[in-house]
């Protein structure tokens, strides 16, 4: 009899949903975490000063909220500790001029708002987000369900009864647009255009990519109706609920557990050896790793042996642009030269579709953007207890870093073509004097600062291949059926009892959790 029912190798979010869910069927789970800590980039540091909480990587949940992951945990993981921290201002813009926009999580309010800035915009964006609204039970179903599945076949044939076959290629069509498309069509407000832009980045797309729109409405539509909630105490509490809800079920998690290979027998998985030659057996093994990771690491000795459409698939897989975090520990509230912007979750400094383009244009093509786009969360607003009374912190977020450097687009930082430690703090002067311009007396505020370039992600996290938190590119490629490779199948590998899980499967990124839902009810019975 094997050791374990299952073997999850990593502990991402999408490890502990099939944890918890596998566990709570009876089923015997171990969790095997490489690092010190659990929790893959949900991690909670006083990396500035001691009493400054910060959310080193990931920090808000809309999509954790609305997922179908917390509909089955969420009281089970509340009875743990998990609580949410909410604002009515989710998100806002502000441009180079101090001109913004703020999104509120009432409706009605949001179109009369858009409506006052140029007539017909308010109206529109009813439209969109209505219209998520209504395709809600088929969108989400094609975004996070298994796709390849009778249910999904029975509703792609019933909406094509629905709509006709034209009607379904139309609305198909309609959602391949790309964000600057859908955006420049529809709004004609700039402001508005300046508020959806930047969201384009954290899909892993860009404002050309395909599908970009219907993203942009479905994130609208979340953003509006969930807002972006951030986890009392950190995002590490999230980690600690499903830790405990895990081990209340009977089942364990080991930290700093190297898994090195996978154990096959008999063309099976039959369970791991750890680094330090430990073998533990298991009926099924679930790796929430990257394709590198699997492929290369853990069946490197198999890996020639498996069809050619896996090792053509590695080879042509691509990861997407890198990620920069920086952090400030501040003296004093913050104070925002533009008015209305003091409770907002996550505020975007960008000036235009035109701006984010660019930025993330030259990311792509290994340049430190000269203006990158930058996201700035004050999770302090939500969640008083992240830092002293009296002081705040920022969270900033620049989704648009080059994995490898060939130069800087404004000519000023001498790289040598690499993520040194000069490198990431010339980029991070960049930042905080954009940063400043719109905080008054910012510099005499700042206590402590703490940046990470693509490489220290990748360092604190192997998964983040070149810094890229989405697991790979999102291309509509490389998405949906196709991901990670185009003969994928919803989560099985060419060995039979190993699963593929985590950011590079379907249904993607995120805190929703999807890939590690679907699969634990697969197996789960």
């Amino acid at each position: 009899m094997a050791d374990y029912d299952h073997i999850i190798v990593g502990s991402g979010i999408n490890s502990l949903v099939a944890a918890a869910m596998l566990s709570k069927k009876g089923k015997r789970v171990l969790v095997l975490e490489r690092e010190s800590r659990f929790g893959g980039c949900m991690r909670t540091e006083e990396i500035t000063l001691p009493g400054f909480h910060h959310d080193v990587m990931a920090a808000t949940f809309v999509l954790f909220l609305t997922s179908p992951a917390h509909a089955a945990l969420g009281s089970d993981l509340a009875r743990h500790g998990l609580e949410f921290c909410h604002t009515p201002h989710p998100t806002a813009v502000l441009r180079p001029d101090g001109s913004s926009l703020v999104l509120t999580t009432d409706r009605a309010a949001n179109i009369k708002k858009f409506n006052s800035l140029e007539a017909g915009n308010g109206d529109r964006h009813g439209v969109d987000v209505g219209a998520i609204e209504a395709d809600a039970p088929f969108l989400f179903a094609l975004l996070g369900g298994e796709l390849w599945s009778w249910p999904t076949a029975k509703l792609m044939i019933s909406q094509a009864w629905k709509r006709g076959l034209r009607g379904l290629a139309a609305w198909m069509g309609e959602a391949l647009r790309p964000t600057r498309s859908w955006l420049e069509t529809t709004y004609s407000s700039n402001l508005v255009q300046a508020l959806w832009a930047p969201w384009a980045l954290h899909t892993g797309l860009t404002t050309e990519s395909a599908y970009g729109s219907q993203m942009g409405k479905v994130i609208a539509f979340a953003l509006e109706a969930a807002g972006a909630p951030v986890i009392k105490g950190g995002a590490s509490q999230a980690v600690n609920a499903f830790k405990s809800l895990i081990e209340a079920n009977g089942g364990e998690l080991r930290a700093e557990a190297d898994v090195d290979r996978i154990i096959l027998r008999d063309g099976k998985a039959a369970g791991v050896r750890l680094a330090d030659g430990t073998e533990i057996s298991a009926s099924h093994v679930i790796c929430s790793v990257a394709p590198g990771q699997l492929y290369n690491r853990l069946l490197r000795e198999e890996t020639a042996k498996l069809p050619t459409e896996v090792t053509s698939g590695l080879s042509e897989f691509r990861h997407g642009r890198g990620n920069f975090q920086l952090h400030y520990a501040l003296d004093g509230p913050i104070r925002w030269k533009t008015q209305g912007l003091n409770d907002v979750a996550l505020i975007h400094l960008a000036e235009s579709i035109d701006s984010v383009s660019k930025s993330s244009n030259e990311a792509e093509r290994g340049m430190l953007p000269a203006t990158p786009t930058i996201c700035v969360g004050q999770p302090h607003r939500l969640d008083p207890s992240r830092c002293p009374d009296g002081k705040s912190i920022l969270w900033l977020q620049i989704p648009d870093a080059p994995r490898t450097i060939k130069g800087d687009a404004a000519g000023e930082i001498d790289t040598g073509g690499v993520w040194s430690e000069a490198t990431r703090e010339a980029f991070a002067d960049r930042i905080e004097a954009i940063l400043a311009h719109h905080i008054e007396g910012f510099g005499e505020s700042v206590l402590a600062r703490k940046a990470y370039s693509p490489v220290d992600l990748e360092t604190m996290n192997i998964n983040l291949v070149g810094g890229d938190p989405y697991g790979g590119s999102c291309a509509v490629d490389q998405f949906f059926i196709w991901r990670p490779f185009s003969h994928s199948r919803n989560n099985a590998t060419a060995i039979e009892n190993l699963h593929h899980i985590g950011a590079s499967t379907h249904p993607g990124p995120g805190l929703g959790g999807g890939s590690g839902f679907l699969l634990a009810k697969r197996l789960g019975g």
